[in-house]
């Protein structure tokens, strides 16, 4: 499975918790909400654009700090540290695939200060009356794709997101209950540690 894709790609919410009537929630209040995610973990089920499923947990430092890991068969791991992004298969040897996080979309929500009210950053921002959803690019480079957040409100949650890559697929991660607050160290989200974990360079 192409996990450039799978990050880069549209991520769609699969489901958004209990149906409730619910105000749009204001682009100000989603920013503070996010700037307000420090740390977070939760379980996540992920549609790729090739309709395949995988599933796995997430971890969250903000600013810039993401760790995806994949369940078995895929056994993958996806992290975000120090501006980059790697990507390890879990079935080979290999030196993981490493870009740039202010490539994907990503990068918005994991961000030292989150504005969603800059000129040019909000696309889309729609209410169905049971969630919010925020549709954002990075304006200085569009190119790369758009993530569509999702929050439910009562208190503010965010359920989902898609992530639509530069030519146009979209993978989904549906979040499971958001556990905040824990303790993690930088080495849970450093990709030097994991190569020498593995024995392997940086390529």
């Amino acid at each position: 499975m192409n996990r450039r894709t799978a990050i880069l790609a549209p991520l769609a919410f699969l489901a958004l918790g209990r149906p409730a009537l619910a105000e749009k929630l204001s682009l100000a209040t989603l920013s503070d909400y996010l700037n307000g995610l420090t740390t977070a973990e939760a379980d996540f089920t992920q549609v790729n654009a090739d309709g395949s499923v995988s599933t796995g947990r997430i971890f969250i430092k903000r600013p810039g700090r993401v760790r995806f890991e994949y369940n078995p068969p895929d056994k993958a791991l996806v992290l975000a540290s120090a501006g980059q992004v790697a990507i390890f298969d879990g079935k080979s040897n290999q030196a993981p695939e490493q870009y740039p996080l202010k490539r994907t979309p990503l990068n918005l929500i994991l961000g030292e200060n989150i504005n969603l009210g800059r000129a040019k950053m909000v696309v889309g921002h729609t209410s169905d009356n049971t969630s919010t959803s925020v549709v954002a690019q990075d304006p200085e480079t569009p190119e790369y794709g758009t993530i569509e957040l999702k929050f439910t409100a009562n208190p503010v949650e965010l359920r989902q997101w898609i992530i639509t890559d530069d030519l146009g697929k979209a993978t989904t991660v549906i979040l499971g209950e958001m556990k905040k607050g824990g303790d993690y160290g930088t080495s849970l989200f450093s990709i030097q540690r994991e190569l020498q974990k593995r024995g392997l360079s940086s390529g």
